[in-house]
């Protein structure tokens, strides 16, 4: 019996959610007694072994071209094979978009209990109980397992990403791996220093900001914050902003540890979408606005006078 981890990478490079994914199974690991194990395709361009900081005792590495590019059909039969092989008690993603498209199908082909979007470690106390968000986010549902095998899909930044000693075994999985049925033609990658979905940081901007051409003194704080750039649906539908940074219910959700939003006013579906935030920022020149219900911090303020002194501020603090 093992807990076995999915370790998420893009070109090679291990994602961020990753490493919360393989603190939290290394934990849960401790609490039934077993080892925490993780599984990687493709072409890995990072020292696997060095991931054992995270609490990961053995890696089992499925080194094939074809999983250098994401199918989600294609990845399910591999992990399945692997959590198999295995004896995996547990497996777990991160409630990424990969985690998203794989966790289900995998549930279902392992016949196994599944709880996307987990905030907290199981309580194993009296059986499998697993803490997650509901009603986007506005309330907490305790989900328990029952089956022999269990899935668990974590939310990003819901746990702390924790370190410790030791390397872990790399161990070469070979299995058929059969080419999917869906074909890559062309890959379009998006903009910006920081992915949005695993920034710590995201400044948001909205219609308040009246149009692309002011734009500048939004990149000038996301840059000095090292932030990531994100928007609200209207200014994506008018083509100010694209459509990857569009954050909200119908957009990306995201949970950064601070989200700063300027000129958006906060409708519920835009909520929805950014609610699991550490700490909420908002600036807005009208003080009825409803981000401020929500808000941890609020500025009444004009944008265009606010940020480029929020943005003075801020590298002044850090002396750049």
């Amino acid at each position: 019996m093992s807990v076995l981890i999915f370790i998420d990478t893009n070109e090679g490079h291990v994602k961020k959610a990753s490493l919360e994914v393989m603190s939290y199974g290394a934990k849960l690991a401790d609490q039934l007694g077993t080892v925490a194990e993780g599984v990687a395709l493709g072409t890995v361009t990072e020292d696997l072994s060095a991931l054992g900081k995270y609490g990961v005792k053995k890696i089992h590495h499925v080194n094939n071209d074809v999983l250098n590019h994401f199918d989600a059909q294609v990845y399910t039969k591999v992990i399945a094979q692997v959590a198999e092989k295995t004896g995996a008690a547990v497996v777990i993603f991160s409630n990424n978009v990969d985690g998203k498209a794989i966790a289900p199908r995998l549930s279902a082909r392992l016949k196994a209990g599944l709880v996307s979007g987990a905030v907290a470690l199981p309580d194993t106390a009296n059986g499998f109980t697993v803490k997650k968000n509901v009603f986007s986010g506005k309330a907490f549902a305790n989900i328990t397992i029952n089956t022999a095998i269990k899935v668990i899909a974590l939310s990003p930044n819901a746990y702390q990403v924790k370190t410790g000693g030791g390397s872990a075994e790399v161990v070469p999985f070979t299995t058929n791996v059969e080419p999917g049925k869906i074909k890559v033609t062309n890959v379009t990658k998006a903009s910006g220093e920081v992915p949005l979905t695993e920034a710590e940081i995201v400044v948001s901007a909205g219609r308040g900001m009246k149009g692309p051409e002011n734009w500048g003194m939004i990149e000038d704080l996301a840059h000095a914050l090292h932030a990531a750039l994100a928007c609200s649906r209207p200014v994506a539908d008018a083509h100010w902003r694209p459509h990857n940074e569009h954050v909200g219910q119908t957009g990306i959700a995201i949970a950064p540890n601070l989200y700063i939003a300027i000129g958006i006013s906060g409708a519920i579906q835009h909520l929805a979408g950014v609610n699991r935030s550490k700490v909420i920022v908002v600036i807005n020149k009208d003080p009825e606005a409803p981000f401020f219900k929500a808000a941890d911090y609020g500025i009444v303020g004009d944008a265009f006078e606010v940020v480029p002194k929020f943005t003075e501020a801020v590298k002044k603090l850090k002396g750049s």
